[in-house]
């Protein structure tokens, strides 16, 4: 069983649902769920993707797991391009390529892809319109605050 972490607004944390908003590894209207590894790294992939004034609002971690039956894909920084964490927009559309193609492939419902932020560490990609998909599993929604010596105030 793995668990994975991901921080989104109180409004969208009482379920597992994509937004369809580009990120790295997904175009617009390509349907992924983000979460990390660990708690600090949804809290740095966060820090890292909202403006800091955006981070006093109200959140929820969500703790997910994923069970040992499920296929897991790799992507491995050494089968990406050179710059592929870059913040631009070149970097984007060739990760975007990389997790639209899985996205339609459709031969798993989890993509673990490495951290952009942190190195060494791993992000997981959830396709909810995979079959598998209904075997993962949110199991618990705490608040979830991020810490002010981080730049944010209540």
């Amino acid at each position: 069983m793995i668990t994975a972490y991901r921080i989104v607004s109180h409004i969208w944390g009482e379920e597992l649902r994509s937004s369809g908003f580009p990120a790295r590894w997904n175009s617009g209207q390509v349907y992924v769920i983000y979460c990390a590894e660990s708690r600090s790294l949804a809290t740095l992939e966060n820090i890292a993707h909202r403006k800091r004034n955006g981070l006093n609002a109200k959140f929820t971690l969500q703790v997910i797991e994923i069970p040992d039956d499920i296929k897991i894909e790799s992507i491995s920084k050494k089968d990406l391009p050179p710059k592929w964490s870059m913040a631009n927009e070149e970097a984007y559309e060739k990760c975007r390529l990389i997790g639209d193609l899985w996205v339609s492939r459709q031969k798993s419902a989890v993509l673990a892809v490495p951290s952009a932020i942190v190195n060494d560490e791993i992000n997981y990609l959830l396709n909810p319109n995979h079959p598998d998909f209904g075997k993962i599993k949110l199991v618990k929604k705490e608040v979830y605050r991020f810490d002010p010596r981080l730049g944010t105030e209540y």
